[in-house]
């Protein structure tokens, strides 16, 4: 791990320009590059590039994937130009500001690395690596390059957990003691890459609750983890396959002065109706409802007043691909996004962590932390309540 990944960076927020960008004209559009045309690209990205590329806000260059005959379909849909034969060749093409990371988690950490080097901006989706050590060297290109590194999930954008965080943060609940999070399901059918080393439910599930709960309560210091294979074989496109990887955890987050929290996920989850996050203090209890990358509002306890108050989701168009819309403007701006790389490694520590502690059976200690975003308003007076409009009234 490298030392600078280790210490707190104070970066500049979104408030301020960045003193080393790529030059970009707010009136060209920001040429695109795409790494991996799956069905993370093709379901998701591309519905909302395809707006952006609509307004004239963005121009999609080509995209690169391991084989030209399993992604050519989906480039003829969304009218994608160039096919690239390797990632490298796609980072290293001038014509191209932006490069899209959307390829199996174990290649993340490589190809971002090649397109900041590059000196392209770098939008990549979680986790921004597999290792620390890759990580190590993203954070620290990220300090350098040219380029924003954007790394998923993107649930601390979303109106619903910034008020939530500043009614935390202003004490509407007195100190949180206690968390939870909870994300799981029943487990992909489509990739194998998800049951084998480098995939697994912390990387691709438990990372949003994690996220969530340091975007709140700040670095982590100890973890614990009970982990395991639930469901030893697995059915994916038809075929039984091996599970190599833990389906199935419950983490246990040490935040210091005795505040803590547990994470529950799994592919081992069919249905459930509880919230996303809970977070209980000394004058109150604050739940989450919905999950933590698509909320649907919160609940509030406070003793003073005695009853619950419920607070619709402030913004229910809000999903979770935000950080690309986040970025895109962020680059227009030339301002550093919300989402920092520092934040993303310490992350990464925390799974890294569960995963050797569920392994191992004993307590992890995390060396990595990150600067909380500083208050500058109060999200509060965005806040729905009752005036919320139903989207499917139009």
């Amino acid at each position: 791990m490298k030392k600078a990944a280790s210490k707190p960076v104070k970066r500049k927020r979104s408030s301020q320009p960045a003193r080393s960008v790529i030059s970009h004209p707010s009136e060209r559009p920001i040429r695109i590059g795409i790494v991996g045309c799956g069905n993370v690209m093709d379901s998701a990205y591309m519905p909302l590039l395809e707006k952006f590329r609509h307004q004239g806000v963005v121009q999609i260059i080509g995209a690169s994937h391991t084989s030209r005959d399993r992604c050519q379909s989906i480039l003829d849909r969304w009218s994608i130009p160039r096919y690239f034969p390797d990632y490298q060749s796609l980072c290293r093409t001038p014509d191209i500001d932006l490069v899209l990371v959307l390829t199996s988690m174990n290649l993340h950490g490589a190809i971002a690395l090649e397109a900041l080097r590059a000196g392209k901006h770098v939008f990549v989706e979680k986790p921004m690596a597999v290792s620390l050590e890759e990580a190590g060297q993203l954070v620290a290109e990220s300090r350098n390059s040219a380029g924003y590194l954007l790394s998923a999930p993107f649930v601390t954008l979303s109106p619903t957990f910034q008020i939530i965080r500043d009614r935390v943060h202003s004490g509407d609940i007195g100190k949180v003691c206690l968390a939870r999070g909870r994300y799981g399901w029943a487990g992909p059918d489509w990739s194998e890459w998800f049951y084998k080393s480098g995939g697994g439910p912390i990387f691709d599930l438990a990372v949003y609750n994690i996220t969530s709960l340091t975007g709140i309560l700040g670095p982590v210091k100890r973890v614990m983890a009970m982990t395991g294979t639930a469901q030893s074989k697995r059915v994916v496109n038809g075929q039984e396959i091996d599970v190599e990887v833990e389906d199935n955890a419950q983490i246990l987050l040490d935040f210091g002065e005795a505040v803590f929290a547990t994470i529950t996920s799994g592919f081992t989850m069919q249905k459930y109706r509880s919230p996303g996050l809970e977070l209980y203090g000394t004058e109150g209890t604050l739940q989450m409802l919905g999950d933590d990358w698509g909320p649907e509002g919160y609940e509030l306890w406070q003793n003073r007043v005695g009853a619950w108050q419920m607070y619709y989701d402030t913004d229910p168009q809000w999903r979770w691909t935000a950080g690309l819309p986040h970025l895109i403007d962020c680059i227009r701006k030339k301002e550093h996004p919300l989402v920092t790389p520092e934040h993303s490694y310490h992350v990464l520590e925390i799974m890294l962590a569960a995963q050797a502690s569920g392994r191992t059976g004993r307590a992890q200690e995390i060396k990595s932390t990150f600067a909380m975003e500083s208050k500058k308003t109060s999200h509060r007076e965005s806040e729905a309540a009752h005036r919320v409009h139903d989207a499917k009234r139009e």
